[in-house]
């Protein structure tokens, strides 16, 4: 495998790193690449206790793009679950159907205990997600112990390590769930921003200041050292018009300009005055009223003409018969 790959490529480091880290099976998950295609991992997981899956043993597979790990992986379950369809690539938001949730710190790791904490929780319609009742997954969670995988030779009686008084599953489980819970909030606040930008109109002209969006193309400013942080980083947008400030400096003072620009923007905008429309009436009578004054001005003056034309005609003639 080294003289086949680059050694030199980030992907192939990030993944000969957790091939050994992940190389003794634990209690509750396993995974190794295969022995001819280091960018495709077989993995098994144990049901989460306590759940229509406690018993099963699932198997699967994780599909790596070259640019691992700064693109998610394609997980695909092989072993019947009454939770995740079989052979299709399921719709997590660690999974590559959610490129803009995937950060570049998860590793293969992360996903089998995700893929553990999902298990519980409902599909509600997701691309590769089942709904199966409580029965058919206590039966598929039985039946999945004889499953063996004929791609990589794996057994699921003997994938991972058996389950003893002495272990303790509780802190696997505890960070299962709290994973899955940090992940599956971020997925749902960034469908949720992205239902408000269909539904609410944004004007092309905005007097508000423009902020940093989280765009659909799911590019992010900074990548999180672990989901925890990534959670705390998420928050879902209220409308596409309340935008987040520019990142800048925290607990930066405001210059006076920059507290009344800031005020300017929060105060409401007045209506137009509805007294206006009469101002522009004003000026229009007055104009009425100068023009009769002319008319009349006029009318006198010619009424002048006229009869001091009369006057010097009748003036000039009583002047020829003398």
């Amino acid at each position: 495998m080294e003289v086949k790959y680059n050694l030199k490529s980030p992907a192939v480091k990030r993944l000969m790193k957790e091939a050994a880290e992940l190389r003794d099976p634990t209690e509750h998950y396993h995974a190794q690449p295969l022995e001819d295609n280091l960018f495709e991992w077989h993995f098994t997981v144990r049901g989460p206790p306590d759940s229509d899956f406690d018993g099963g043993v699932y198997h699967g597979r994780v599909v790596l793009p070259p640019d691992y790990p700064m693109k998610p992986p394609s997980i695909i379950l092989l072993t019947p679950n009454g939770r995740f369809e079989v052979g299709k690539k399921i719709c997590l938001s660690i999974s590559g159907h959610h490129p803009e949730t995937w950060q570049p710190s998860w590793s293969i790791r992360t996903a089998l205990i995700a893929i553990i904490g999902f298990m519980p929780t409902k599909g509600e319609g997701a691309i590769g997600s089942l709904d199966y009742t409580p029965e058919e997954r206590k039966a598929l969670a039985k039946k999945s112990q004889d499953f063996c995988c004929a791609a990589c030779g794996g057994s699921m009686r003997s994938a991972l390590l058996p389950l003893t008084s002495n272990s303790n599953p509780s802190d696997n489980d505890r960070e299962a769930k709290e994973l899955a819970r940090q992940i599956s909030f971020k997925a749902e606040s960034i469908s949720s921003s992205k239902a408000a930008q269909k539904q609410v109109p944004v004007s092309p002209v905005s007097s508000e200041p423009s902020g940093e969006q989280v765009s659909e193309s799911g590019t992010q400013a900074e990548t999180p050292e672990s989901p925890e942080a990534a959670d705390s980083q998420t928050s879902p947008q209220s409308s596409p018009r309340e935008e987040a400030p520019q990142p800048g400096p925290l607990n930066r003072p405001l210059s006076p300009r920059q507290r009344r620009t800031q005020q300017q923007s929060q105060q409401p905008r007045t209506p137009a005055s509805p007294t206006y429309p009469q101002l522009q009436r004003q000026p229009e009578g007055s104009s009425h009223v100068g023009l009769a004054v002319l008319i009349v001005l006029l009318t006198l003056a010619l009424a002048a003409l006229i009869f001091r034309r009369i006057y010097l005609t009748s003036e000039y003639k009583f002047d020829y018969e003398l």
